[in-house]
């Protein structure tokens, strides 16, 4: 049930990864459409001019007008907004609104204007629809419902006008126009898919290399940091220290008699030893600290900002919590550590590293269960 849960919940996730993917294509493409709409039909009026109603064609221009500061408006605003705001929840209706306005004036306009008794008019109004229509495929083909509805508000008004005039050359022109349709739907349709598809496979590719990069540098029983990930994470983070001057110490951790462990009570509770050493240190320290298991019993530390008396006493406390718990009944566990700190001259991660781990076998030669801080240089 956890793993269908997780399941579940990764593709909810990355659906909505997707909406919001079809989102930001959608805002990027149709910016040029907005202005590509408006100076279509600036340009048919001015051809149609001495064929057309001057009053209709003022009246559908300044509608458009109004329509297109409305769209663009609502691009300033999506596009000032912070990514967290670009939500498909908060944006797409307003898209659909907007354009769903501006479509639905193109095409009652275009009827409107529509000469009764010019056919050579009359087709040049049809051939700036159709164009109309083929630059929706283009700009709104991520979203396939949007984009036949924005081609049937355009299309449909004049086209079914067409339909009903007396001439063939009229009803062959509604007729082609309809064939047309019927053809970007179903283009539409699988071009929304394509894309829908090609969303989702590169998250679900991005989420697999994120799982597989995890897995590469994460012990398995511990979940902490395994031996490659530590060091190439504390390298960085001494460099980092080194540079700033800022203290910087390492903490060697190795559980006591843990091999008598294994052999008296098996290897089972062993495992769940460990498991429950990498549950506390990872809640022991902060969101800055390196840890990791370095192999076997052996665990490191790498605190940062931190004096040796702060580390001392923070090993302290980790020592308390290990000898806290019950990995299986009647097992008292304890660990021992030791704790260096880096100097600023002449000195490297592996010589801190070996500085702490030199404590740490001075705590086992001192009876174990306890904290040993290295001598000074």
């Amino acid at each position: 049930m956890d793993h269908r849960a997780r399941q579940d919940n990764q593709d909810v996730y990355i659906a909505q990864q997707v909406r919001t993917d079809q989102l930001q294509q959608l805002f990027r493409q149709s910016v040029s459409a907005v202005l590509g709409s408006y100076l279509a039909a600036v340009m048919l009026s001015w051809l149609g001019w001495d064929h057309l109603d001057h009053t209709v064609v003022t009246w559908w221009v300044g509608l458009l007008s109004g329509a297109t500061l409305l769209r663009i408006s609502l691009f300033v605003r999506y596009f000032r907004s912070s990514e967290a705001e670009r939500t498909p929840q908060r944006w797409e209706w307003q898209y659909w609104c907007t354009l769903a306005l501006s479509a639905a004036i193109w095409g009652v306009g275009a009827l409107a204007i529509m000469p009764p008794n010019d056919l050579l008019a009359q087709a040049v109004v049809m051939l700036f629809a159709v164009g109309m229509s083929v630059s929706a495929v283009s700009c709104y083909s991520a979203y396939r419902h949007m984009t036949v509805m924005s081609i049937l508000l355009v299309l449909l008004p004049s086209t079914l006008w067409l339909l009903v005039q007396p001439t063939t050359l009229q009803l062959g022109m509604a007729l082609a126009v309809l064939v047309f349709t019927s053809f970007v739907v179903r283009a539409t349709h699988k071009l929304s898919e394509a894309l829908e598809q090609a969303y989702r496979l590169t998250h679900e590719m991005e989420r697999a290399h994120s799982i597989s990069t995890y897995a590469a540098q994460t012990d398995e029983l511990t979940g902490l940091k395994n031996r490659r990930a530590f060091f190439e994470h504390a390298q960085q983070l001494f460099t980092y220290c080194q540079h700033r001057h800022m203290p910087l110490c390492a903490v060697m951790l190795d559980m006591d008699h843990f091999k008598h462990i294994n052999d008296t009570h098996g290897h089972q509770v062993g495992d769940e030893v460990l498991r429950q050493i990498g549950h506390v240190i990872s809640r022991s320290f902060r969101a800055a600290d390196i840890h990791g298991r370095l192999g076997g019993e052996e665990f490191a530390v790498l605190l940062p900002d931190t004096t040796l008396e702060q580390a001392q006493g923070i090993a302290k406390q980790l020592l308390d919590a290990i000898a806290a718990l019950r990995p299986a009944p009647g097992l008292h566990i304890t660990a021992s550590l030791g704790v260096a700190e880096a100097c600023e001259v002449g000195q490297d991660l592996h010589k801190l590293i070996n500085n702490a781990d030199k404590a740490l076998y001075r705590a086992k030669d001192q009876g174990r269960n306890r904290v040993v801080v290295a001598e000074p240089a």
